[in-house]
């Protein structure tokens, strides 16, 4: 399979027990998945021992590469004297070089499986969150940082994640909000299997989708970043223009849809309080 080092079995393997998994978090109450987020992440990352998170973390170029990509979308928002929030942390290496720029940052997650045996600077705190809850602080975060996390928030919970990241917020904090866009996906495991996502992706979305769910927690201003590997526009970018390519994307039949919707691919929302 393109992108993926790992035998056919070995997918379809870690496609079934993310199907099985992710059905639990679909199908719970809302007070149930608040344990279950944490639980059946552990059982996903106990289980599927190649996980393509682990590849990544085994492969100190590959993690290197990554985590630079990321910190330089960031980069030009952080100051020295800022606090820093990652929520879906991972294994930390993010955080960890945001920490070495600012004056505080906490690493926020739902398993502490990925993240063990990181070595944490004094100003880094891990913070273990049910999925909902953000316990830091009210109104003390200048910039908080999420990349691929939105989509695995069950739809009813991604207000309520987002109610609790707002409180965190100092007035006129950012929200940097890095997730795949649903026009060109599935991007979860199941990209290999189905048309739509059926892992832990329990939602997709557009940046329309965003701006949307996003005004339900009283964000008001929103903006892009303009990113491409290493390259970054060091200014934010009106929404405007996203939401009518995306609409006439989205009429489409789905393979045109999916192919045309490449440069889409990953979203880097941004909301301001």
């Amino acid at each position: 399979m393109k992108g993926d080092i790992r035998t056919l079995d070995r997918i379809r393997f870690h496609y079934e027990v993310e199907r099985s998994l992710s059905d639990q978090l679909r199908q719970a109450s809302s007070s149930e998945r608040g344990k279950l987020y944490h639980s059946l992440y552990n059982e996903l990352f106990t289980r599927v021992t190649d996980h393509e998170q682990f590849q990544v973390k085994g492969n100190a170029e590959a993690r290197e590469k990554e985590t630079a990509i990321q910190f330089g979308r960031l980069k030009p928002f952080l100051g020295k004297n800022d606090v820093y929030c990652e929520i879906g942390a991972g294994d930390c290496a993010l955080a960890i070089e945001a920490a070495k720029h600012v004056k505080k940052a906490y690493a926020v997650e739902v398993s502490e499986v990925i993240s063990e045996n990181a070595n944490f600077p004094e100003n880094l705190t891990f913070v273990l969150s049910d999925g909902i809850s953000i316990p830091i602080p009210e109104r003390t975060v200048d910039i908080v940082y999420s990349n691929q996390l939105m989509e695995h928030l069950h739809p009813e919970d991604s207000v309520s994640q987002l109610n609790n990241i707002y409180k965190t917020l100092k007035p006129g904090g950012k929200y940097v909000c890095i997730t795949p866009n649903r026009l060109s996906g599935p991007h979860d495991i199941s990209r290999y299997f189905d048309d739509v996502a059926t892992g832990f992706h329990l939602k997709e979305y557009t940046n329309y989708d965003l701006r949307d769910v996003f005004a339900k927690a009283g964000f008001r201003k929103f903006r892009v970043i303009l990113s491409w590997q290493h390259v970054v526009v060091p200014w934010l970018l009106p929404l405007a223009p996203f939401v009518p390519m995306e609409r006439m994307l989205e009429t489409l039949p789905k393979k045109l849809r999916r192919r045309l919707s490449f440069a889409l691919g990953i979203m880097k929302f941004v909301a301001i309080k």
